[in-house]
């Protein structure tokens, strides 16, 4: 993984005490808060319900082990001893003290982080596919891709007050595991007739209050003008997004008004005449530097029908391991390993609910030290708040397991329903209007026969306290959207989104449904799934493909009569 060099070690030094010294002029009265409020959004500090909350960057989902056992002592030492990953694979603190936080950033500085541009009007943290590097379909790595951004857009002087937040993913499967369709700018890895690679452009995605679908502005971009290009669609957005009214500054916005052709030609226009074949052009040697901080682990050659067949004994012999192993881990390029997904959706633990992404110091602590010993020092974050193994040994899959089964870290239930994207809702956000961990509650208690699940098959069940939508309510199989009535907290249910290379927004399904009656109205569109979907022998039809096929009605009818 990338490591910083002197310059930016400086930088980030240098950013903490200018903060530090920020924070202390405020608390002493000296700086106004419409003053403070910029800068401390800068920083990654927003003012939730009813504390701080400090969202920490980690580039591209990727961490080494050092790191998380900082965020593990950080957490013990100035918050309430757990982490919250988010979609954007970066990770929240919900109650550090504010006239702490400067001491919080020092320390993260101290391994290579910091919480620079995790908000605020500005180019946010660049995701990827957690599987990058390491699956068998991939074109080519999309992490070195991501490090030039982040490169280029780190302390951007021209675009470091937009109209509006803005965020970049990049992919490199023809099978899109970034969400790219539904932010401001998503790249799809290509590759033209001669082999040349480069990048299908996408621009104007986004969710929010108005749910869009990124438009293909390039259908083949040479990847020596990555940052020229990406340069001129900033530019056009800066100049021409809506500054006035915040709910209509997205990109999106100006994509949707004038049209993807439109805006293409004023992004082609804005290229050539000012940044095309200049200073931002990369060059084979910046490709070859930024490809060599993520060069291949020492992986180990293995006698695979051994491997195979010791693995297939212990699969037969432990139903649980087989699940697991069937829901949680993913095929590796590189014979005789495999992928690991650690699920944080604990569901309920000694009968206590689990929020989806936490994760305790305790458990950071026992993921560092795994990771140390079967993934080579690293980890990965996932657009589902979920951690990654990337490079795990069959033959170590089985005491693997059971070490992450004792941390309450080995529910296999990866791409089932309880497999949710929730964001934390009223309960911290100053913004939401509903809660979500009491509903997410329930319906671990509804749905918790893990052969039922499997028996649904791959359900995404997205939930959001409000219409920010940073579950990203719309693009699940299932959304669910808390909104408030008078005071009361009601839900409304979405069908048929999707986040992947089929993506589009949810119908909503009627008028919202009453806290307590949320489990038992999906149990009823579970219900019709069961009933309508088409099988035979080899296959069954999945619940997006019959809601593609029979649409929301036969839904509506049973959940409302």
């Amino acid at each position: 993984m990338y490591q910083y060099n002197y310059a930016d070690q400086t930088l980030v030094e240098e950013r903490v005490a200018q903060f530090r010294d920020q924070t202390e002029r405020f608390l002493a009265g000296e700086l106004p808060e419409e003053q403070f409020l910029p800068l401390r959004l800068q920083n990654g500090l927003y003012i939730q319900r009813y504390a701080p909350m400090l969202r920490i960057a980690i580039p591209y989902g990727l961490l080494a082990s050092y790191q998380l056992r900082k965020l593990a002592e950080i957490t013990r030492k100035y918050d309430k001893g757990y982490g919250h990953f988010t979609t954007r694979t970066n990770i929240q603190l919900n109650w550090p003290k504010l006239e702490e936080v400067p001491d919080i950033l020092a320390e993260l500085a101290s391994v290579q982080m910091h919480a620079i541009q995790t908000s605020g009007n500005c180019i946010r943290n660049t995701t990827t596919d957690p599987y990058a590097g390491i699956h068998q379909e991939e074109i080519a790595d999309p992490r070195p891709y991501c490090e030039i951004i982040r490169q280029w857009s780190t302390f951007h002087p021209e675009f470091a007050f937009l109209p509006r937040k803005f965020k970049i993913a990049v992919v490199g499967t023809a099978n899109d595991r970034a969400a790219t369709q539904v932010h401001d700018v998503g790249l799809h890895v290509k590759t033209n007739d001669t082999g040349e690679i480069g990048f299908e452009v996408l621009v104007g995605g986004g969710l929010g209050r108005t749910p869009v679908i990124g438009k293909v502005i390039n259908e083949f971009l040479p990847r020596q003008h990555l940052l020229s290009y990406l340069d001129a669609i900033l530019r056009v957005y800066n100049l021409h997004g809506r500054r006035d009214n915040k709910y209509k500054a997205r990109i999106k916005i100006l994509v949707e008004s004038m049209g993807g052709p439109a805006f293409a030609k004023l992004v082609d226009a804005e290229w050539e005449a000012h940044t095309k074949d200049g200073p931002l052009t990369l060059t084979d040697a910046n490709f070859d530097t930024a490809i060599g901080f993520f060069s291949e682990p020492d992986y180990v050659g293995f006698d695979a029908l051994q491997v195979q067949s010791d693995l297939q004994q212990q699969l037969n012999a432990n139903k649980d391991f087989a699940d697991w192993y069937n829901q949680n881990t993913v095929a590796h390029k590189i014979a005789g390993y495999r992928a690991v997904v650690i699920s944080l959706k604990a569901g309920l633990v000694d009968g206590t609910y689990v929020p989806s992404g936490d994760v305790s110091e305790s458990q950071m602590d026992a993921l560092a030290d795994l990771s140390d010993k079967y993934s080579f020092g690293e980890l990965r974050g996932t657009y589902q708040q979920n951690l990654v193994f990337s490079d795990v040994q069959t033959n170590q899959l089985y005491e693997l397991w059971q070490q992450l089964s004792e941390l309450h870290l080995a529910r296999a239930n990866i791409n089932t329903l309880t497999d949710m994207i929730v964001c934390p809702g009223w309960d911290y956000c100053s913004l939401a209007n509903a809660t979500t961990h009491n509903i997410a509650e329930q319906i671990e208690k509804q749905f918790d026969d893990l052969d039922y699940l499997y028996d649904l098959g791959e359900i995404r069940l997205n939930m959001s306290g409000c219409m920010n939508a940073c579950a990203h309510h719309h693009t699940g199989d299932i959304g669910i959207l808390g909104v408030d009535k008078k005071g009361e907290h009601w839900y409304q249910i979405s069908l048929g989104g999707n986040s992947s290379n089929d993506a589009k927004v949810g119908k909503i399904l009627g008028k919202a449904v009453p806290a307590e009656d949320v489990a038992i109205t999906l149990q009823k569109i579970l219900d019709v799934y069961l009933e309508q979907r088409v099988s035979n022998e080899n296959d069954v039809e999945a619940f997006s493909d019959l809601v593609n096929r029979v649409g929301v009605a036969p839904f509506k009818e049973k959940v409302y009569g």
